[in-house]
């Protein structure tokens, strides 16, 4: 089983950035779909962005398209979340996911089709 570890969050101003990581502890992480999701006190755990095992196709959520960008690297079991243009807005606790089942270039959108989490790092956003 995958442990993911996330780390990299923190207080920051509106317009501000932040790189979020997150450690895969097994080298089987390479074959692995991987998604960032976030939830706010009150809501539901919304998609952010999501990446394919190979790094070849990216999906992001209308509400931080341009400003996020995800990337991993299978060599080091390791995927990252670069957040610009932070907002007020964009303050939860933001959480890694793997999906296990992926096929090829595909990203899926839901929490419930991925297999692992991490346990979270609480990004805050301040105005």
């Amino acid at each position: 089983q995958v442990q993911l570890v996330e780390s990299g969050g923190g207080l920051v101003q509106a317009g501000g950035s932040l790189r979020l990581s997150c450690a895969a502890s097994e080298r089987t992480f390479s074959s692995y779909a991987m998604g960032w999701f976030r939830q706010a006190p009150g809501k539901e755990r919304e998609f952010v962005a999501g990446i394919s095992w190979s790094g070849g196709s990216t999906y992001y959520a209308d509400s931080v398209k341009g400003r996020f960008t995800i990337s991993r690297d299978n060599a080091k079991n390791a995927v990252w979340l670069q957040m610009n243009s932070l907002k007020p807005e964009d303050t939860a606790t933001y959480y890694c996911a793997a999906d296990r089942h992926a096929i090829g270039s595909v990203v899926l959108t839901t929490p419930y089709e991925y297999d692992y989490w991490g346990q979270g790092t609480q990004v805050t956003v301040s105005s």
